[in-house]
């Protein structure tokens, strides 16, 4: 009988880029930015749930730990790791890796981020099963999602050859990955859209304890042992002493720069082509496309219904709080207001917000 599933939620970052919608205390995935009803979190820990027999654990900041907990009821206190500080995806992964590892075993789990939206939860399902299927062959495997324009703002993972599944198996076609590329320029990204041999890395990955902890050991060996270290106190009277020790020396580097290239260059990942319909929601005009509300009604965090008007301003984004917005004649506008602060800008100018909010005083980031 095949082991349970588990799923890793990392709930980091602070969402920048959707600055004050996202905020340093609020950062997006504690947020209903969709008008969905649920924070982005809920929605992800909803989608997981059923797929996840084995329970998930969500790795977020100690900052945000409590609202995690209070956001996710029926989560046990023991799903939840707190981390003094962020240190990028791999220290978080790996370290509910080997959390996982000491109490359950070599068991199946993925990583999904908080803050992505998903469409179709049937194709997600389906894409999991597979590479759920593919994770015990061996492979770290990940979600490539299928483009859908010549986007720059992504990185990509190039295909191979078909390596799974054996004729008559009852999951899809697994790919092998032959490289992982940075965000490209327009040309690269046209060139890579018209080929269809590359996919969006939206840095889903689904592998096996054992088999994660082995290349974590051979690729980063302080980096294993420092995390080794930290779990085999987790479940003990000396977390607190364990991780506080050792958190802060901890190598920063994510899961892609640590393991998913050198493994890929060793034909070692593998890639399960997904079409369902995802986003990272990671801008203004994402969060326009995934909420449909360019211009209409929008419940903003903390704020009621208020109708805005849009008048020859094409692709413009419109949050209320506490009045009504009118936007007369500004194509691509964005213009958010929250209980403390009005933010007006373009589409383009928005996607350079991060600068802006490191020169805010603190209650305003």
């Amino acid at each position: 009988m095949e082991s349970a599933f588990y799923a890793v939620i990392p709930a980091g970052g602070a969402g920048t880029r959707l600055w004050p919608l996202s905020r340093a205390a609020y950062p997006k995935f504690l947020t209903d930015l969709t008008g969905s009803g649920k924070t982005m979190l809920q929605e992800t820990a909803a989608r997981l749930r059923p797929v996840a027999d084995g329970g998930m654990i969500v790795v977020t900041g100690a900052a945000h730990a409590a609202r995690v907990r209070a956001q996710l009821p029926g989560l046990g206190q023991d799903s939840v790791i707190a981390e003094p500080e962020g240190r990028d995806s791999m220290a978080a992964i790996g370290l509910a890796a080997a959390v996982l590892h000491r109490r359950h075993g070599n068991v199946a789990m993925g990583s999904f981020a908080a803050d992505h939206v998903i469409r179709d939860e049937s194709a997600f399902r389906s894409a999991l099963h597979t590479a759920v299927r593919a994770a015990r062959s061996g492979y770290l495997v990940t979600l490539g999602i299928k483009p859908t324009r010549a986007a720059t703002g992504f990185g990509y993972i190039r295909c191979g050859a078909q390596i799974l599944p054996e004729p008559g198996a009852d999951f899809g076609a697994v790919f092998a990955a032959r490289s992982f590329l940075e965000k490209p320029d327009a040309p690269t990204a046209r060139s890579y859209f018209a080929s269809g041999e590359y996919y969006w890395n939206a840095g889903m990955f689904v592998v096996l304890t054992g088999v994660l902890l082995d290349a974590l050991r051979e690729l980063e060996p302080r980096l294993y042992a420092d995390l080794n270290e930290i779990a085999a106190a987790w479940d003990t009277a000396r977390r607190g002493e364990v991780q506080a020790r050792i958190w802060p020396d901890l190598k920063k580097i994510a899961i892609d720069y640590a393991l998913a290239e050198p493994l890929a260059a060793r034909g070692r990942v593998a890639v399960v082509p997904a079409d369902m319909g995802w986003s990272d929601v990671g801008d203004y005009m994402s969060l326009r496309d995934v909420s449909g509300r360019a211009g209409e009604s929008r419940v903003s965090p903390g704020g009621t219904e208020q109708v805005s008007i849009v008048r020859d301003s094409s692709s413009a984004f419109v949050s209320a709080y506490g009045k009504p917005i009118v936007v007369l004649g500004v194509d691509d506008a964005v213009v958010v207001e929250t209980k403390d602060v009005i933010f007006v800008s373009t589409a383009k100018a928005a996607q350079n917000i991060k600068e802006l909010v490191d020169d805010l005083p603190p209650d305003l980031k």
